[in-house]
């Protein structure tokens, strides 16, 4: 990724003035930077609450506060989406300033307070439960905006106020739950996942076109600014229908609309370019995933298809398959790693892809066998992340290959 100004800096270059080579060059390295921590807590967890969660959807294991689906999709979305998106922007927000994001112990706080979050929803203590599920995106917020504003680094204050708006959008959640707010809590959790996408549609934009252009001579991945600013404004305007016309014919036409921008954003990056490159491809694929998920919410505001097939394409397709192929990146980017996928990561990449496939074409196409598809979609998700955690835990305990800090 690059930002204009002073200090820019590319995501895969961990060189930073804030350590010096012999202070990286030994001991465990895991608070050292912010996607060490919290790729492998995110991991961990997409591998162990998918499989409670496939546990309690057949009937093996009792609810807990947020029981059924909203337990499922709270977590998911506030618990691992946010674990990766802290973790990224620590690492990133770092390079793009030059300046020092949470470590050492006051990140390893950060890790405590998402970890609490992830006990007290489970606890008989609703409302401690949604101040620290609030606080901990709040907290994120606060330790990206100060490098920020040290740096003057205009061009990414709106990181800050949409991971503020997501501790908003928690609250309500845990408030809707608790019925002090008539808004349901699944429209609620529709809004996150709105805030999320367009976080992936900035940042992909950045880094897709230039990473495959890195990787793949000849690639020829641009960008158009009338595209550009169609596939942004775009989401806002999705935002703004979510909040106002959630369910309704209009929805359904923006939708439509919003996806041929997407898909004209994705055909200019040359996708099918990439196929020998694994490492670049899966950013494409995820990225593919949203114009699938805005027709599907076109045709469920419609009524033709159940809508949850629509959120699961935006859920495990673009956000499992974009942080998967950010969490390998990142972490082998900034650990000395070569920047080349290798048979693990290809298998979680699949795994990843797979899932997406059976639960939402599996559950089209096989609608009497639906709750196997769940089953079947979710050991692949879990099998993945697990993997993952497994090739990556010395990766992301060790210090670097190289000797950098970082």
């Amino acid at each position: 990724m690059r930002t204009s100004g002073a200090g820019a800096r590319s995501a895969d270059d961990a060189r930073t003035p804030m350590t010096s080579p012999r202070a990286a060059a030994g001991g465990f390295a895991l608070w050292r930077l912010g996607f060490r921590p919290f790729y492998l807590l995110a991991s961990l967890f997409a591998a162990v609450s998918i499989l409670l969660w496939i546990a309690e959807y057949a009937g093996y294991l009792p609810g807990g506060y947020l029981r059924d689906p909203v337990w499922h999709a709270h977590e998911m979305l506030f618990g691992y989406t946010i674990a990766v998106v802290t973790g990224f922007l620590f690492t990133a927000v770092r390079n793009w300033t030059g300046r020092p994001t949470p470590t050492g112990a006051l990140l390893a706080g950060y890790a405590l307070l998402w970890i609490l979050g992830r006990i007290t929803v489970l606890m008989p203590y609703p409302f401690i439960a949604a101040i620290v599920n609030a606080t901990f995106p709040i907290a994120v917020a606060i330790g990206i905006a100060v490098p920020l504003a040290r740096s003057s680094n205009r061009r990414n204050y709106f990181f800050v106020g949409l991971l503020a708006l997501l501790g908003a959008v928690t609250f309500l959640v845990h408030l809707a739950r608790l019925g002090f707010v008539a808004w349901p809590a699944r429209a609620t959790l529709q809004l996150g996942l709105d805030v999320v996408l367009f976080i992936i549609a900035v940042v992909a934009g950045r880094v897709v076109p230039m990473f495959t252009n890195n990787a793949i001579a000849g690639a020829q991945s641009m960008r158009k600014p009338l595209v550009e600013r169609a596939s942004l404004g775009g989401v806002l305007a999705l935002i703004a229908a979510d909040a106002l016309l959630p369910d309704s014919s209009a929805l359904a036409v923006l939708a439509i609309v919003v996806a041929v921008a997407h898909a004209t954003r994705l055909w200019l990056w040359r996708p099918w370019r990439t196929a020998s490159t694994p490492l670049v491809w899966i950013l494409h694929a995820a990225y593919g995933w949203i114009v699938i998920y805005l027709v599907l919410r076109a045709l469920a505001a419609w009524g033709l298809v159940a809508a949850p097939l629509a959120i699961h394409a935006l859920t495990i397709g673009t956000i499992g398959g974009m942080t998967i192929g950010m969490m390998t990146r990142t972490a082998r980017g900034h650990s000395g790693l070569p920047l080349v996928a290798d048979r693990y990561d290809v298998t979680c990449y699949a795994l990843v892809e797979l899932a997406a496939l059976v639960r939402v074409f599996g559950g089209l196409a096989l609608p009497e066998s639906y709750r196997a598809t769940v089953v079947l979609s979710g050991l692949c998700w879990a099998s993945a992340f697990a993997l993952y955690a497994i090739r990556y835990w010395p990766v992301l305990t060790r210090p670097r290959l190289d000797g950098k800090p970082g």
